[in-house]
């Protein structure tokens, strides 16, 4: 199959293209020239141009609190764009699958996994700007009468190869604390489920390979975490155990933009890709088997940074 990816240089995004590639589908990066958040009215030609079957949407404004200080434009980015290149695909009968996160959900009231079944209600400019992403592919794929060509796929707390991730940032953040000799102060009332960025492309690989990108998908590792419950795997993983870290609240850590405090998402299952998996689905592994499967490139990244 023919799919085209936004934002191919990101985390996640280059991830897709190199998943895709591994599934036998060909990868259509649609890098800043071709999609541009800032000017996406373009798309239309390059969509005539390329002639994909499938559009992988990962391209997106991500730093939640530069959203916060500037609200509008991350509403034009991550809802307005969303929205023209979902019309755009829509009326040329191209299917769409729209990346989006879990800060839909404000992460108030009874602490169960967010399903995707559940109203959204952000709680910060970036929730709010995906979700009206999502609802603005929604309604372009049910102006051109194209609803079974749209999927909507949220994910939550990426880690991975890429610009520096929360362990690499945590394991900065003690080796800071370290030579200071003072203790790593870590968020221990926010909870969601770090999720490997390899993984989720892989997921979405899955899904495409399976012609089941259609719907709504919560594309996360298995379990939860707090952040501090995340920060001691990472140091233990990298022989950082000594690092005196201190649990804080979220209230401790004030922040342009304020992230759900329960921001745990219900996975949904993806196809299994195994050649003796039949129709069988599967769920992502548990975030910690994940975190073992990066371990070794977060261990080198680190050491080359030091």
């Amino acid at each position: 199959m023919r799919v085209a990816v936004t934002g191919p240089g990101g985390r996640l995004g280059r991830a897709v293209v190199a998943a895709l590639a591994r599934a036998g589908h060909e990868a259509l990066p649609l890098d800043r020239h071709a999609f541009d958040l800032d000017a996406p009215e373009g798309i239309g030609k390059v969509l005539d141009a390329l002639e994909p079957e499938l559009v992988v949407h990962s391209a997106a404004w991500t730093d939640v609190d530069g959203c916060a200080r500037e609200p509008a434009l991350a509403m034009r980015r991550n809802g307005e764009a969303t929205g023209i290149l979902a019309a755009a695909s829509a009326v040329r009968r191209i299917g769409l699958l729209a990346i989006s996160t879990n800060e839909v959900f404000d992460g108030e009231g009874a602490p169960r996994p967010h399903a995707p079944r559940d109203s959204p209600r952000p709680a910060n400019p970036y929730g709010a700007s995906k979700l009206a992403g999502e609802r603005a592919a929604a309604d372009a794929y049910a102006s051109a009468g194209a609803e079974g060509s749209l999927g909507i796929a949220r994910t939550a707390w990426l880690f991975g190869p890429g610009a520096p991730d929360f362990p690499r940032k945590i394991a900065a953040a003690a080796a800071r604390a370290r030579t200071a000799g003072e203790p790593l102060r870590v968020v221990a009332d926010e909870f969601g489920t770090p999720t490997y960025v390899e993984d989720v492309a892989e997921g979405i690989a899955a899904l495409v390979s399976a012609g089941r990108t259609a719907g709504m998908h919560h594309l996360v590792n298995g379990g939860e975490a707090s952040r501090a419950e995340w920060a001691r795997d990472v140091l233990e993983r990298l022989g950082l155990a000594g690092v005196d870290l201190v649990e804080v609240g979220l209230d401790d850590f004030p922040r342009p933009s304020r992230p759900p405090r329960w921001g745990v998402l219900e996975p949904t299952a993806v196809p299994a890709t195994r050649p003796s998996g039949g129709g069988a689905s599967r769920f992502l592994r548990p975030w910690r088997e994940a975190m073992a499967a990066y371990a070794p490139a977060l261990r080198e990244s680190v050491t080359m940074s030091a």
